[in-house]
């Protein structure tokens, strides 16, 4: 396949799991001989080179410091479409693409019409139904334009690209062409748990204190209320295992009460709290886990955490729903449990506690099922470049 040239839209200003996607398809989308330009208000993929393979964003600009009350940041949403498209065409004068790669975000129709202005295909990334969403959390203001708009995007675009097969029948409802549908999910690089990863893991468990022979489940993500972080440390307290530690990685209003939680139950001593962690490190944290947690997900999301552990080879213990089945076959590449029971994650932690070899060993086949169905950027990368070939 010859080098494609590819324009790269997005709206993104966090630096989040949003700002890691960006920059790990454009790396891969890079190495395997495409020409990418970005193009964004603030851009992910600029810079240095990080450690780890991926580049890192520039320092944080107007863009990034704006804040805006809800209402106002919808009404720029809306005004955005004329300038991204804006954006896209005058950046389509020198580069020239070969197609427009989108990350679908709530109002834009910037790819869409830029797109049919150039006479080049749209593949929309759709990470989930973004009015529905919004809806949910009670922050869309303009619902009825805000439908139109996702209804027209999902029904132009030549691909749409999905990170989930639960997300894909979803947007096939609210608009999208079902012939025009894949699904392209998160991915990991398994290449960057390498030997000095973990050096750095186990420098790290040494600061924590945690002996070589204690058992460690590990969180890495933003803590939300909906999480139940709580309940693990209830089942803590159920199994009863001096040698059981609880290690969290990420920031989020629920920290500081479950640290509290954790002291009022006698177990200071056993939950670590790294604050956030950059992406280049993830690697390295996952590496001295045993197991690593998913303990809430919506039910569409294709979560990177479930591939930064299956990448690292550590058993998975995620909540038992159907987008997450999509990645972990119960008891074979991963251990799910049942949300609406609250002993089973207890139960399910218990037995990976109990049987060393048996975590060992669905841990290792969860890194080989990430190997097997290719669930890396380089993967993904190639299944964009797919879609599109398709369309020619």
């Amino acid at each position: 396949m010859n080098g494609r040239r590819i324009l790269y839209h997005h709206r993104i200003r966090a630096e989040d799991g949003q700002a890691v996607h960006v920059r790990e398809m454009i790396g891969a989308m890079r190495a395997a001989g495409h020409e990418v330009l970005e193009c964004a208000l603030v851009r992910k993929a600029t810079g240095d080179v990080s450690n780890n393979g991926a580049a890192k964003s520039e320092a944080p600009g107007f863009w990034q410091k704006l804040s805006l009350p809800r209402l106002a940041t919808e009404c720029a949403e809306i005004l955005y479409t004329r300038k991204g498209r804006s954006m896209i065409l005058a950046a389509a004068r020198t580069f020239q693409p070969d197609f427009i790669y989108e990350r679908h975000a709530l109002h834009c129709r910037s790819g869409l019409l830029a797109s049919r202005r150039l006479g080049v295909p749209l593949l929309l990334e759709v990470n989930s139904p973004m009015c529905d969403e919004m809806e949910r959390l009670q922050l869309l203001r303009f619902p009825d334009l805000a439908r139109k708009a996702e209804k027209e995007v999902l029904a132009g675009a030549g691909r749409v690209l999905a990170v989930s097969d639960v997300l894909a029948e979803r947007l096939v409802g609210i608009g999208a062409q079902r012939t025009r549908v894949r699904v392209v999910r998160n991915g990991a690089e398994p290449g960057r748990l390498d030997d000095r990863a973990r050096q750095v893991g186990r420098e790290l468990r040494d600061r924590l204190g945690i002996p070589q022979r204690d058992f460690i489940l590990g969180f890495i993500g933003y803590m939300r209320e909906w999480h139940r972080l709580d309940r693990v440390i209830d089942a803590m307290q159920r199994i009863q295992s001096e040698t059981l530690h609880f290690v969290i990685a990420g920031e989020g209003p629920v920290l500081p009460g479950l640290i509290e939680q954790a002291a009022a139950a006698g177990l200071a001593g056993r939950v670590h709290a790294l604050g956030e962690v950059p992406a280049a490190e993830v690697a390295s944290v996952c590496s001295i886990f045993d197991v690593a947690l998913v303990p809430a997900i919506n039910e569409y999301a294709s979560p990177l955490k479930v591939f930064d552990s299956l990448a690292a080879g550590v058993a998975t213990l995620a909540i038992d729903q159907p987008n997450i089945r999509e990645l972990i076959t119960d008891g074979q590449t991963g251990v799910l449990f049942d949300p609406g029971d609250e002993k089973t994650l207890a139960l399910r932690l218990e037995e990976l506690v109990g049987d060393p070899e048996r975590t060992i060993a669905i841990g290792l086949a969860g890194r080989d099922s990430l190997l097997d169905n290719d669930w890396t950027w380089k993967g993904n990368a190639g299944r964009v470049l797919e879609a599109y070939e398709e369309l020619r």
